[in-house]
């Protein structure tokens, strides 16, 4: 038996956050928001199959500014989970396990993630004649 204070089980309050637990827990939030996206994206085929005016309605949320922000927050996701999956493919393999390897990797699958989000929203802007 110890006579220390320090927790058998440590948890999140415990450590001071690393770019590693904070991407692990980013993938973790990142694939809640895929599920809550895909039912977003569920509603809106549904409504084009109910009729214009239920479509019309979800149309109306989604091009407000809530609606706008779910669906940057899900192509985010989208981007961040196909990076993220590539660094872990290259993990499958044993490679890029070292401490900076981790760290880079990590940071330029956000700067990805980011950039692609970025591009992509940009692109159909254009293609929608906002631009």
């Amino acid at each position: 038996m110890t006579t220390d204070n320090r927790p058998l089980s440590p948890h999140l309050q415990v450590y001071k956050p690393q770019i590693t637990s904070i991407l692990s827990i980013l993938h973790r939030a990142t694939g809640f928001a895929l599920a809550v996206g895909t039912l977003l994206f569920v509603w809106w085929l549904i409504s084009a199959a109910a009729g214009p005016q239920t479509y019309a309605v979800v149309e109306g949320f989604l091009s407000s500014w809530i609606g706008t922000l779910l669906l940057i927050g899900w192509s985010f996701a989208v981007f961040y989970h196909l990076c993220n999956g590539i660094r872990h493919l290259f993990w499958d393999a044993g490679r890029g396990f070292e401490i900076e390897t981790v760290t880079r990797s990590g940071l330029i699958v956000v700067v990805a993630a980011v950039v692609l989000t970025v591009v992509a929203w940009i692109a159909a802007s254009y293609m929608r004649g906002a631009l």
